[in-house]
């Protein structure tokens, strides 16, 4: 069974690094349309057995499609232990593949999963697709899901490599720029608006005041 994994933060912590430029409502308006941009392309990709969220609760989950699953959290600690506590248990439900995405990607589209999930692997195997910088892991596939522990955060590129040796697991980095391409700082922002694009994503951040001036 390959499955897509969603890791969905708590809303009030959503994008502080961008504090200094966005109101505390900004923040979350724009997590949520980037939310809702990935999971229109992970929607639409013909290959995922099963697409799953994991997140500390979140009522307007609800409105997914119902053959999406919600993991529920009781406490969020971080996102590596997100991700591996969701794939030990979609691995004792019968996944073979799970593929980490983020959520604020909103140029992903559905060919992007399909081609990722399509993929010959090993018997232990993982993909990266890195950020746009090189430091950081957008896409993570791992076949087990349990191959090697997850590593999200600073420099988490070169530790989830460090990861894959140290486990005996097949790792591949492969470039795609819409999956690098994600929304973490104001200069993403100045970047992306420039960029001819109809996602929710676009259309949130033209109401910002404080990037009006940019567009």
């Amino acid at each position: 069974m390959k499955v897509v994994l969603l890791p969905l933060k708590d809303p009030v912590h959503a994008k502080q690094r961008l504090a200094g430029h966005l109101t505390y409502k900004e923040r979350q308006e724009l997590a949520w349309a980037m939310f809702e941009d990935v999971t229109r392309a992970v929607g639409a990709a013909i290959t995922p057995d099963q697409v799953v969220v994991v997140t500390r609760g979140h009522p307007v989950l609800l409105a997914e499609p119902s053959s999406w699953q919600v993991i529920e959290e009781n406490q969020q600690i971080s996102e590596s232990h997100s991700v591996d506590h969701a794939c030990r248990l979609l691995q004792q439900r019968g996944a073979s593949v799970v593929l980490r995405l983020p959520t604020d990607i909103p140029l992903l589209e559905p060919e992007d999963v399909d081609h990722l999930l399509n993929l010959e692997l090993g018997a232990r195997s993982a993909v990266i697709i890195p950020s746009r910088d090189g430091k950081g892991t957008n896409a993570l596939l791992r076949t087990p899901p349990d191959a090697f522990p997850s590593r999200f955060g600073e420099n988490s590129l070169a530790l989830h490599q460090e990861e894959a040796r140290r486990h005996r697991v097949e790792l591949k980095i492969l470039e795609n720029s819409r999956i690098a391409f994600d929304l973490d700082e104001f200069s993403d922002l100045l970047r992306f608006i420039q960029l001819e694009n109809e996602t929710k994503t676009a259309q949130v951040l033209k109401h910002f005041d404080s990037l009006k001036q940019y567009s």
